[in-house]
């Protein structure tokens, strides 16, 4: 399962797109998004979820 972020909760800090390992965030149309396709919820390279870990408005939810 990938993560998603929540857009109307989004504050669009950046946070989330620096600590990805995938680089599956990204910016479309204004809001930030994760590809599903390169989401991995960083297992195997991290004790979890990178985005989720440094969002301050909890929106990086898992989909």
């Amino acid at each position: 399962m990938a993560y998603r972020i929540v857009a109307a909760e989004c504050v669009a800090c950046d946070a989330c797109v620096a600590v990805c390992p995938n680089g599956a965030i990204a910016v479309k149309r204004g809001t930030y998004v994760i590809d599903p396709d390169k989401c991995t919820e960083c297992r195997k390279r991290t004790d979890g979820p990178q985005c989720a870990s440094v969002c301050p408005t909890d929106c990086c939810q898992p989909a």
